[in-house]
């Protein structure tokens, strides 16, 4: 799997990097965990910085193009991105940790 980035634009408005890129692959077309890890250790920036925002393939051809942004801190991530899209791409888990799951005090309240 081999990574090139097409577009790298900074957003300083907004405190990101908004990136486009393609993959060229062998084989079945790769997770969005595994896009997530491989965009994230190119573009030297953590895993909970990263959010993948679309990835699109065509029938036949190894070849996938998507969209990510890259944000400079987690705090700003967490302001900014939709829950949809940080759960689908597996930063949820990283960024929100335990803070969804019902906590012990909230248990015996009921």
């Amino acid at each position: 799997m081999e990574i090139s980035i097409t577009s790298d634009k900074q957003n300083e408005l907004l405190s990101r990097r908004e990136l486009e890129f393609t993959i060229t692959y062998t084989g079945a077309t790769p997770s969005r965990k595994m896009v997530h890890a491989k965009l994230a250790a190119s573009v030297n920036a953590g895993r909970e910085q990263v959010v993948l925002d679309s990835m699109k393939s065509r029938f036949g051809l190894s070849v996938l193009k998507g969209s990510a942004r890259v944000y400079q801190s987690r705090e700003d991530l967490e302001r900014l991105e939709h829950d949809y899209l940080m759960t689908r791409g597996g930063v949820a888990d990283e960024v929100f940790g335990a803070r969804d799951a019902p906590s012990e005090d909230a248990a015996e309240a009921s």
